[in-house]
């Protein structure tokens, strides 16, 4: 394994850090104090990400996207990264690669929209009542001759209000497994706008700003069988195959904000002056520093190793939610330090500390909870050792 960047990967780290810096820091505040990004805003960037060829850089060539390799996504996906979340998801989106898995019919409907900015796509799988536990998801779906019928509630849908359409994920029946009765899972997509499919807004949250979620009720929702995404009960095959990699992707995002955050206190630390000296001399602020250096740096390893070993076609569920936890946690361990060792300025949003700070909980709990990854990297642990 090579440590160092290619060239290509330092132009793409660079290309991507002067557009964060130039034209998605400047309307921070704007998005922090109203808690809205306006559609004209978002096309303005739109326009300027598509310029530089930063939109929807995670798509393969043949479909119009960069068609980065796994790792240089995920340095474009730091670098990104370290702005408020909503501008630089919905300004320079990142379709979901779920939108891959379609017939060509369901791409020229659905993908190449999203690739060209004319809209958004949105996943609903979360309910009411089932979070991580997504068997146990209420919401189902059963067919009536070439149609289906989709009935119940999910929540916490990301973007949901500006995206065309969802794909909403399905009990559709049920199978015996050692463990008990299991539910079969099949994805739908569903167009905004079809009867029986309502989009309500969602929670106010104290992470991401600006980045909305919606609430989103099926009654009697009928969708024909031309809709479904893969195959009837392979809902969860086609979630795994084809996002895998967003633990990553939540990884490389947290890891830019981290850097930013250890900057900040770095640049603090050697102006700030009290009792004669900078504040960065004294020990109780020097060790902190040494602290957040080396757990980022730890969490960075972690994340570009499985990056690199999904191109090698190596990477383990566990690699992945090893560097999920890692950089998850360690950006709250540097937030939290790094406003300490601004003292009470760091608590004020004159600076992106606060922010950073809220943004960062939110991080150990979607995309799997911190709970979750320790599971799954205990269960891979453990199971050469099962009878």
């Amino acid at each position: 394994m090579h440590f160092g960047m290619t060239d290509e990967q330092r132009m793409i780290v660079e290309t991507t850090r002067a557009f964060v810096e130039a034209e998605l820091y400047p309307h921070e505040a704007l998005v922090e104090r109203t808690g809205h990004l306006p559609m004209e805003l978002i096309r303005e960037i739109q326009s300027k990400a598509m310029a530089a060829g930063l939109y929807a850089a995670n798509m393969p060539e043949e479909v119009g996207g960069a068609g980065l390799d796994t790792l240089s996504w995920l340095l474009y996906e730091r670098e990104l990264g370290r702005a408020n979340y909503a501008l630089h998801w919905t300004c320079v989106a990142r379709p979901s690669n779920i939108l891959l898995a379609g017939t060509e019919a369901q791409r020229q409907k659905y993908l190449y929209p999203c690739l060209r900015g004319e809209t958004w796509d949105c996943l609903a799988m979360t309910e009411p009542g089932a979070g991580s536990d997504l068997r146990g998801m209420q919401a189902s779906a059963r067919q009536d001759g070439s149609d289906w019928v989709l009935n119940g509630t999910k929540h916490f849908i990301s973007h949901a209000d500006i995206a065309s359409f969802t794909i909403a994920f399905m009990a559709t029946g049920e199978e015996d497994t050692p463990r008990g009765k299991k539910k079969k899972i099949t994805a739908f997509f569903v167009d905004k706008g079809t009867p029986g499919f309502t989009l309500r807004e969602g929670y106010r949250n104290v992470s991401h700003r600006g980045y909305s979620n919606a609430i989103l009720d099926f009654d009697d929702c009928r969708v024909p069988a031309e809709n479904i995404l893969g195959e009837v009960h392979k809902g969860f095959e086609v979630a795994n195959d084809w996002l895998g990699a967003t633990r990553l992707q939540v990884a490389a995002t947290c890891l830019g904000r981290a850097d930013r955050a250890l900057d900040l206190a770095v640049r603090y630390a050697a102006e700030r002056r009290q009792f004669g000296q900078a504040i960065g001399k004294f020990q109780g602020v020097s060790f902190k520093l040494a602290d957040m250096a080396m757990e980022l740096k730890a969490a960075e390893l972690l994340t570009w190793e499985a990056g690199w070993k999904f191109d090698q076609g190596s990477v383990t569920e566990a690699d992945m939610a090893m560097a999920k936890l890692k950089a998850s946690e360690v950006l709250a361990m540097v937030a939290d330090e790094a406003i300490q060792i601004h003292g009470g300025m760091g608590l004020m949003d004159d600076l992106p500390l606060e922010r950073i700070w809220r943004d960062a909980r939110v991080e150990r709990i979607w995309e799997g909870t911190s709970e979750i990854q320790r599971h799954i990297i205990s269960r891979q642990l453990l199971r050469p050792h099962e009878s």
